[in-house]
């Protein structure tokens, strides 16, 4: 009797550690996740994507080791309503945080919450506004000057015996810059100067100062990256580096162009993903159902996006047909959507009657106030008159293939009346189907168009 009680015990004792060791082993073979963004940089800034002067050799180190996305898109423009979107996988406007500064409410589903109920650990360092602390973080760190001075800390301190999501966001480089953020820095004179901004001296300078902070950006990602192999979790780490919007200058941020709502987006995950690169439509609202499907944690019916899953497993998969972006108020009163496919970007603006100022910030920026001084004496060309013009015309639509800096209108065009046409029914559609609404009563400016000044001052 003794023989046999001794034996069912030793029989449950068994069964309990193998259930045991197999749950830990689920546990192990759950990826993490790490999302380094940058805050205002352009998504050709880096040298994945054809920038050879600014210095971000592991950005690059990235590419070479993973894929790179070649049409990865935000769904809008500006700091704050980006962020509260990627997060909650849903589009501005459904965030109840869709201008800038707005607190994210409450109720909205982070997937971060969604990754914790499946057992991961996670953490935010640097720039965290999306308002009110959220318990779906379960550390959050800050940041001083360029934000991502925690981000080792962070991963420091993450517990070892979990996965782990950490949401790493830089405050580079957003303004306002300072000369020699970096031991090296870029020089004007080898900068590359955008179309639509003129090649001025003012314009050099400010850009040059831009790539420094980017390049700050990047020799931290190159400190959490090592970490991450000390720590010999790097073969399942899936790592992302993309931004919030476009670079904080005229036509860029803010703007619903491919220089404002175009990402970088590079994803490395060794364990899974070959080397290369990819043209499949993906939108910033994808990388929630994303990592939920990874992590095998629940996908919130509330998510919009789609997830890219099948695109890491096959780089020629599309899986989506067209991405969609908002511009609401950031600093200045504004309502445009944009919807993007692989051929064409059509853009619709509910309020024609305002020039198309940047951000305050940017307004007072060394390029715009010589950019005023230009305009005024006639020196500008007329892909640089782009943020002059008022009142504006109320419908775009562009050739992305042949006019990938969208400089010539076709809505007016005859011969693309169909192609127009088509585009505005797939926007009319997206309308309905999100419950998207032109507000009655709008957010008024807050500051002066032309010279940046507060006018609550």
């Amino acid at each position: 009797m003794k023989n046999r009680l001794l034996f069912i015990i030793l029989a449950i004792f068994g069964l309990t550690s193998c259930s045991n060791s197999g749950n830990q082993e689920e546990k192990k073979q759950q990826a993490n996740f790490i999302v380094f963004i940058a805050d205002d940089a352009a998504w050709n800034d880096c040298g994945p994507y054809g920038n050879n002067v600014i210095k971000t050799p592991n950005i690059n180190k990235l590419a070479e080791e993973g894929v790179v996305f070649d049409n990865a898109f935000l769904t809008t423009s500006s700091c704050s309503p980006s962020r509260c979107s990627i997060l909650t996988g849903r589009y501005p406007h459904s965030t109840g945080a869709q201008e800038l500064h707005m607190p994210l409410p409450a109720e909205q589903v982070l997937f971060a919450g969604e990754l914790q109920k499946a057992g991961y650990y996670t953490a935010v360092a640097g720039k965290y506004h999306i308002g009110d602390l959220r318990a779906e973080f379960d550390s959050i760190y800050g940041g001083s000057v360029s934000g991502c001075e925690n981000w080792v800390r962070a991963i420091q301190n993450r517990p070892k015996e979990k996965p782990f999501f950490l949401w790493l966001a830089a405050k580079d480089p957003h303004r306002n810059y300072k000369p020699n953020a970096i031991p090296e820095p870029h020089k004007p004179e080898n900068v590359i100067v955008p179309p639509f901004l003129p090649d001025a001296d003012s314009t050099r300078k400010d850009i040059a100062l831009y790539y420094d902070e980017i390049s700050r950006l990047d020799s931290y990602l190159g400190q959490v990256m090592q970490v991450v192999k000390d720590q010999g979790v790097d073969e399942n780490t899936l790592v992302i580096y993309m931004t919030d919007n476009g670079r904080p200058f005229p036509r860029s941020k803010t703007r619903m162009y491919d220089s404002g709502i175009k990402t970088p987006f590079i994803v490395r995950w060794p364990l899974k993903i070959k080397k290369g690169r990819t043209n499949a439509l993906v939108s910033s609202i994808d990388i929630a159902p994303t990592f939920c499907e990874l992590a095998g944690a629940e996908i919130s019916k509330t998510f919009q996006g789609v997830s890219f899953v099948s695109v890491l497993e096959d780089y020629s998969i599309n899986t989506r047909d067209y991405i969609v972006g908002e511009h609401n108020w950031h600093d200045f009163q504004a309502h445009e959507r944009a919807i993007r496919n692989h051929k064409y970007l059509y853009i619709r603006n509910a309020f024609p009657e305002f020039n198309a100022s940047p951000p305050a910030d940017a307004v007072r920026s060394l390029t715009y106030q010589e950019m005023i001084k230009m305009q005024e004496a006639g020196e500008l060309n007329e892909n640089q008159l782009d943020c002059f013009i008022e009142p504006r015309v109320a419908e775009e639509l562009y050739d992305v293939i042949n006019d990938p800096y969208q400089f010539n209108n076709l809505a007016e065009n005859l011969e693309f009346k169909e192609s127009l046409n088509e585009m505005r029914n797939l926007l009319d559609n997206w309308i309905v189907e999100f419950e998207d609404k032109i507000p009655e009563n709008p957010t008024p400016d807050k500051f002066d168009r032309w010279s940046g000044r507060d006018l609550r001052n």
